[in-house]
């Protein structure tokens, strides 16, 4: 059963000041001064407006916003990052529990693992290891929240190499839909343990996580910039040469519109221009051998430079307060016809803006993780990743029907499975899609055990078994 919302009416000064009371972090709601800027999220699509604002900064803060939220009626979102594109870590007249004041790092080196807040950021766990020569996967972009990112199987600049972030969790604390603290490990409760491997922020609100690390003791890139009428021709070098790099090889090919940037010829600067990024996991002279075949072609401008991980998990970040909308395919092959009509997708791209027209390797570690996990998309060689944003709401059907489009053009070529982070809501097909039809089913009596009444449901939901079509 679905819980009723009953929304802001449900929470009387009197109610809100019982939560208040001995609250370790702070609850805000609707009239007070920092009440606009709790409910923001990144995304400017969205615009909701919470009865109840829980920034928690306890294990006991979470589970005293779980239970207050059941007891009133309320809708519970549950923001980390704050970056779902579809806007799952907001409501409207609900409670957000919002993790973002448990963002601490506790790295053990000798152990190479870290333990991190369920409101950490990217960049928190990044800054945190990057002290020890140690990392793991992360996203690509500094300010998405881990915990939703590891969640969600994790796919990022690392995981050729190290795997994806959700085959390092080695283990998590939950608050579940009663408010009972759980902990999830191969050894207790291994089931939840599975099911948090993809399967999302369905059985809980995970207060904190703990991942491997690996040392890294050096990191660089290439980055070469082209014109985008060379697209097809570099994107085919691109494809083959990822097809037998090594695994400390990663990066992407894409279109965006050129920076004002020392390293961007001023010709090129606010137009559509394509590139290739190739990561190395070693020193930049590595780094040049496995790009030479790229930096082969007659290109417009490059850089070759080594950069701590942490910094390169800051070079695609785009700013907050845009508006976006972003979607995926995972493709078994990528043959001349599927490059070219990629390639002529990237004009409609919104332009001038901070979009970006994404085409991801995967294999390496990715493809030879467990394929237990409820991450069937690991198998696909090759993601492409529309990601629009832009500014004004007059572009909004123009970036959205840039983005089917191009899901529409690759389709032939997808395996059907989708990495659910870099959707938005696209129907529950696309979920199930997502995690695997028997996945699927084995998550759905997980959530039977830890949320029957689907209390944790803005996410890519899965439905209890006992409710499940």
């Amino acid at each position: 059963m679905t819980p009723r919302t009953t929304g802001i009416s449900s929470t009387t000064d009197s109610a809100l000041e019982g939560l208040r009371r001995d609250f370790t972090g702070a609850v805000f709601a609707p009239g007070d001064s920092a009440y606009d800027e709790a409910r923001t999220v990144f995304n400017s699509m969205i615009d909701r407006r919470p009865a109840v604002v829980a920034q928690c900064a306890s294990e006991t803060d979470v589970a005293r916003s779980v239970r207050f939220a059941r007891e009133h009626g309320l809708e519970i979102a549950v923001r980390g990052g704050g970056h779902s594109v579809a806007g799952m870590s907001s409501t409207d007249g609900g409670l957000v529990v919002d993790l973002r004041r448990m963002n601490g790092v506790t790295v053990a080196p000798a152990d190479q693992a870290a333990r991190i807040g369920g409101g950490a950021l990217i960049r928190d766990l990044d800054r945190a290891t990057q002290a020890y020569s140690l990392a793991t996967t992360g996203g690509r972009v500094s300010t998405t929240g881990v915990g939703g990112f590891a969640l969600g199987g994790g796919s990022g600049w690392l995981e050729r190499r190290f795997g994806l972030a959700c085959d390092n969790l080695v283990a998590a604390e939950l608050v579940t839909a009663d408010g009972s603290t759980v902990h999830a490990s191969l050894d207790e409760n291994p089931e939840l343990f599975w099911a948090l491997h993809g399967g999302g922020g369905n059985f809980g609100v995970v207060t904190s996580l703990t991942l491997n690390l690996y040392e890294l003791p050096a990191m660089s890139y290439v980055m070469l910039l082209y014109r985008p009428e060379d697209g097809p021709e570099v994107m085919r070098a691109y494809r083959d040469l990822m097809a037998s790099a090594p695994d400390g090889a990663g990066g992407a090919f894409l279109y965006f519109t050129a920076p004002p940037e020392d390293f961007v010829p001023k010709h090129l600067v606010s137009t559509l221009i394509c590139a290739v990024l190739v990561t190395w996991t070693g020193p930049p002279d590595e780094a040049v051998d496995v790009a030479r075949p790229a930096l082969a072609i007659g290109h417009e401008s490059e850089v070759i430079s080594d950069i701590t991980y942490a910094e390169l998990q800051c070079m695609l970040d785009d700013p907050p307060g845009l508006r976006n909308y972003w979607s995926a395919e995972h493709l078994d092959s990528l043959p001349d016809e599927a490059v070219d009509l990629f390639c002529a997708r990237a004009p409609d791209m919104p332009v001038p803006s901070n979009s970006q027209h994404v085409l991801f390797p995967m294999g390496g570690a990715v493809a030879r993780g467990p394929a237990d996990y409820p991450v069937p998309w690991r198998a696909a060689p090759w993601a492409i990743h529309p990601f629009g944003v832009w500014e004004s709401p007059s572009d909004d059907e123009r970036g959205k029907q840039w983005v089917r489009r191009l899901r529409a053009d690759v389709r032939p070529w997808s395996s059907g499975a989708v990495y659910l982070n870099f959707i938005g809501r696209e129907g529950e097909d696309r979920v199930v899609a997502g995690l695997g039809a028997e996945n699927y089913a084995r998550l759905a009596a997980v959530k039977a055990t830890y949320d029957p009444d689907n209390v944790f449901r803005l996410n890519h939901n899965v439905e209890p078994a006992s409710v499940a079509r």
